[in-house]
């Protein structure tokens, strides 16, 4: 599969351009492509009045061992990396002691996901209430109705201090380890 990059379109392009850009980039017919995906969208800006959207496509075609030949020198064609995460271990079948994670907030939970897949069977520690509980102690004390309750506030208990954000998420733009699509998927 080809992955191409900075193909850029008009801001309110109709669907069917964007196989259009592809057919025109890799100079291919149209019985050539078997079929595309989005990778990335996003917006260009700089040029106020001149919003366009910028892709990353990948690109299954029948073509695909000549154009990569014939664009070898073009940065914007390339073989679309293999981002399928690959586990690190895996548990032994004769595994005496399970790990412990500390904490059900993003990481925890995200560090027990990913020791299962592996086959740990990790057990989660939770020091602070659930949810539905830590909302009444957390908002109580916010609001001065209750005492601050140091085992369910907005740092322990069910989510972590993340229940209480703005939803903020924020990772490196360099991937070259493609470990975000782990996260996403």
């Amino acid at each position: 599969m080809l992955r191409l990059t900075e193909v850029k379109l008009p801001l309110d392009h109709p669907e069917d351009e964007i196989k259009t850009a592809i057919l025109k980039k890799l100079q291919i017919t149209d019985e050539d492509l078997i079929s595309y995906s989005i990778f990335k969208r996003s917006y260009d800006a700089r040029k106020k009045g001149e919003i366009t959207l910028v892709y990353i496509l990948d690109v299954e075609t029948t073509q695909e061992t000549h154009l990569l030949k014939r664009l070898k020198k073009d940065p914007h064609v390339m073989v679309t990396p293999d981002m399928r995460y690959c586990p690190v271990a895996k548990a032994p079948s004769n595994l005496a002691i399970r790990p412990i994670v500390i904490g059900t907030g993003p990481c925890g939970l995200f560090a027990g996901l990913m020791l299962a897949q592996m086959g740990f069977r990790p057990i989660i520690l939770e020091r602070g209430k659930q949810v539905r509980d830590r909302t009444v102690d957390t908002f109580g004390f916010w609001k001065k109705k209750s005492d601050f309750n140091p085992e369910s506030n907005a740092q322990f208990g069910e989510g972590g201090a993340g229940t209480f954000s703005d939803g903020k998420l924020y990772s490196q733009v360099k991937d070259p380890q493609h470990y975000g699509r782990k996260v996403l998927t």
